[in-house]
C-alpha cells in the first residue's frame, strides 16, 4: 500500500492518507513529551518500540474478543489503520492511585483503588485537556449518551483485559489512556495507541514491592532512560504473544 500526503502531526506519530481512503498509514516518532509539551527528548528506536508494543497489544486484545484500528505493522515504526472519526476525548481507566489522580485528589500514590475509575478528559492543548463528566461531553456535543453508552463498556473491557494480560508477564497495570473512534459504518473501535507512553506499569517480578516503573514516568520524573524499560515491555509481550500463537515480528 502507497503512503501519500501527511494528514497530521502530533507529538508521538505522523498520519498520512493511503491509496485506500478507508486506511491510514502511521509513523511512530522518537520523541518524548511530558507537561503538555514542555519537556521534549528524542530517544533513539523509541518509535520503533511503541510501534511493536501497541502491535503486540491490540493483537493481544484482538484473542480476547476487542477489535481495534489495527490493519498490520508494515514497517519498524509504520503501522495501517482503519479510517475512524476519532471522539476529542483520552478516555482514562484508574486501577491504582498515581499521577494526576493523587494531586487533584490529595491520594497517596499506590493506594489500590476499591474499584477501577473511569475518567474522561477533552483534548484541548490550550486547555491542558480538561478534566470533564458525561454531562459536559453531552452539552458540548463532544459525544452523545448514547455513544457513551458504548465507549464506557467498552473501556471497561478493555482494562479488564489489559489488566489479565500485563498480570501475565509480571507487570501491575496502574492506570492508562486511550482514544475511540467510530468507522464509516458506525462501528466503535478502540484506536490510536496503548504504549508505555500511555500507560504506567509497575514491574512486579522481583516481588519487592518497591515500585519500578516500565513507562514514561521514567521520563516525565527524571527517573531514568525510557528505552531499556521499553524494550523489556515489548520482550515480555512479544513472548506472551507467542505462547497464544501471534505472530511476532523478530
Amino acid at each position: 500500500m502507497e503512503k501519500l500526503e501527511k494528514l497530521y502531526e502530533g507529538k508521538a506519530k505522523q498520519l498520512y492518507a493511503t491509496d485506500d481512503p478507508e486506511v491510514l498509514w502511521v509513523e511512530y516518532k522518537n520523541s518524548a513529551t511530558a507537561g503538555d509539551g514542555e519537556k521534549k527528548e528524542d530517544f533513539a528506536g523509541k518509535g520503533r518500540l511503541n510501534n511493536l508494543i501497541t502491535t503486540l497489544i491490540f493483537d493481544l486484545l484482538k484473542k480476547r474478543g476487542i477489535d481495534s484500528h489495527l490493519v498490520a505493522r508494515v514497517g519498524e515504526t509504520s503501522q495501517l489503520v482503519k479510517k475512524v472519526t476519532m471522539f476529542p476525548l483520552e478516555i482514562v481507566l484508574r486501577n491504582t492511585a498515581a499521577g494526576h489522580f493523587c494531586s487533584r485528589l490529595g491520594v497517596e500514590e499506590g493506594i489500590e483503588l476499591k474499584e477501577p475509575v473511569l475518567e474522561y478528559f477533552l483534548k484541548n492543548d490550550d486547555l491542558h485537556d480538561p478534566f470533564v463528566n458525561d454531562d459536559d461531553l453531552v452539552a458540548l456535543g463532544v459525544c452523545t449518551r448514547e455513544d457513551l453508552a458504548e465507549i464506557a463498556p467498552l473501556a471497561r473491557r478493555i482494562n479488564e483485559a489489559l489488566i489479565e494480560i500485563f498480570a501475565k508477564i509480571g507487570i501491575k497495570l496502574v492506570d492508562f489512556k486511550i482514544e475511540m473512534g467510530r468507522t464509516s459504518d458506525g462501528t466503535l473501535l478502540l484506536a490510536d495507541e496503548i504504549t508505555p507512553d500511555s500507560c504506567r506499569l509497575w514491574d512486579q517480578r522481583d516481588g519487592s514491592g518497591k515500585v519500578e516503573h516500565l513507562d514514561k514516568d521514567l521520563f516525565r520524573r527524571d527517573l531514568g532512560n525510557i528505552i531499556p524499560a521499553y524494550e523489556e515491555v515489548e520482550s515480555r509481550l512479544a513472548e506472551l504473544a507467542k505462547s497464544e500463537g501471534i505472530e511476532v515480528a523478530e
